[in-house]
């Protein structure tokens, strides 16, 4: 990687930052109960996987000078339904079903192949901007379900630890997650490219957005746990 090649700096950077939050997360577990436990396990799991594609997608860069796309979405078809699962592990004390948590992965899981399918696979014509929309309707209804659905009355009727926690996870779907579909349009073409023009890198984007919200999601988890020992 060349000094100046700031696209691979941000992967080398996500890569290490990364590392450190599931060193972080694997070895704080033992501070808590079971419930909470299993949360921080999951988060650790999220930045574990996010580290080992960002060093593939560092070496693949480096070497190929291209976007690694398809590394990039099989990072995300993992890590982002257990994104999805932490919304089900903290609101568990609730009564949370499984069926929320299955409801949250289904449409994470469409979110993201429809994505592929608009930036990697029909990228040309109308294909970004059709597979773009289903994508984003996907994204809606994850962000209604947890914004003003079930969720959010489960997290109403936990209070405390778990309410906080759940807002504060909100707050990152709804404006943290926005910033992979700036990614998406500076990725693809048509009226999207106009992006290109400001100065913005799709890889630079899903970086930085990759580790704000893969690690904070990570933090609000911990944050809550310590939280609710404190309370206990």
């Amino acid at each position: 990687m060349v000094p100046d090649d700031y696209v691979g700096f941000t992967f080398f950077v996500g890569c290490m930052a990364m590392m450190a939050a599931s060193a972080f997360f694997f070895f704080s577990m033992n501070d808590f109960d079971r419930k909470w436990k299993t949360s921080i396990l999951v988060s650790g799991l999220i930045t574990f996987i996010a580290a080992v594609h960002y060093w593939y997608m560092r070496d693949y860069w480096a070497t190929v000078g291209e976007s690694p796309t398809f590394f990039r979405y099989v990072d995300w078809v993992l890590t982002v339904p257990l994104m999805c699962v932490e919304f089900y592990l903290i609101l568990k004390v609730a009564g949370a079903k499984k069926s929320l948590m299955w409801k949250l992965i289904a449409a994470s899981i469409v979110m993201l192949v429809t994505g592929y399918f608009g930036e990697a696979v029909y990228n040309t014509g109308t294909g970004p901007a059709i597979w773009g929309l289903i994508s984003g309707l996907a994204y809606f209804y994850i962000v209604y379900e947890i914004w003003f659905g079930g969720a959010k009355k489960l997290a109403e009727q936990a209070g405390g630890a778990v309410l906080s926690a759940h807002k504060t996870l909100c707050w990152f779907v709804l404006v943290g997650w926005a910033i992979y579909p700036l990614g998406y349009m500076a990725g693809t073409p048509g009226w999207y490219e106009g992006l290109g023009d400001l100065g913005l890198n799709m890889d630079v984007i899903y970086n930085i957005g990759d580790a704000i919200n893969k690690i904070g999601f990570g933090l609000v988890v911990y944050g809550a746990a310590v939280s609710a020992k404190k309370t206990s």
